[in-house]
């Protein structure tokens, strides 16, 4: 997933630059740089979308602690699992 974000980063930064470009040639008078000056301006916002999706799933991945290990205890312990997600033992 990383790769995929350092992917389409650089080639946000790369579609960016290209709309400078045909922005600069827009000005300067091309008419069909506008209709390129537009796809590069949609791609770079779908390659940041996507990128800052991914980023918020790894996110999500550090964050969330590991499962419980289902250890047999002795009679006399539990394993309690919180909504929080803290794992203890309670004794009966």
């Amino acid at each position: 997933m990383s790769l995929g974000v350092t992917l389409l980063v650089v080639a946000w930064g790369y579609l960016v630059f290209a709309a400078i470009d045909f922005g600069s040639e827009a000005r300067g008078g091309r008419g069909e740089a506008w209709w390129f000056l537009g796809l590069a301006s949609l791609g770079a916002v779908a390659c940041l979308f996507a990128g800052l999706m991914l980023v918020a799933r790894i996110l999500r991945l550090l964050a969330t602690p590991p499962a419980a290990p289902s250890v047999g205890h002795a009679n006399d312990v539990d394993t309690v699992a919180t909504s929080e997600g803290y794992v203890g033992r309670r004794v009966r």
